[in-house]
């Protein structure tokens, strides 16, 4: 699944449990899944902050310097 996906997918979950019409099994199944889809997105993120470069202008030229 994309970020996107699993974004999206999360906000279903948040939804469903938020609508009050959810068993108790359900509710703890529909929990894990969001924890699993959370922990995903983080290492997603981390990965990506790992890629993403900022150029600044040094001396008159960009230079390219990793995203702290």
């Amino acid at each position: 699944m994309t970020f996107e996906e699993l974004v999206k997918r999360l906000e279903e979950i948040v939804a469903t449990l938020e609508s009050g019409n959810v068993k108790l099994d359900e509710v703890n199944k529909l929990f894990s899944e969001g924890a699993e889809i959370t922990k995903k997105c983080y290492e997603v993120l981390n990965e990506s902050k790992g890629k993403i470069t900022v150029l600044r202008e040094e001396l008159g030229k960009l230079v390219e310097k990793p995203l702290n």
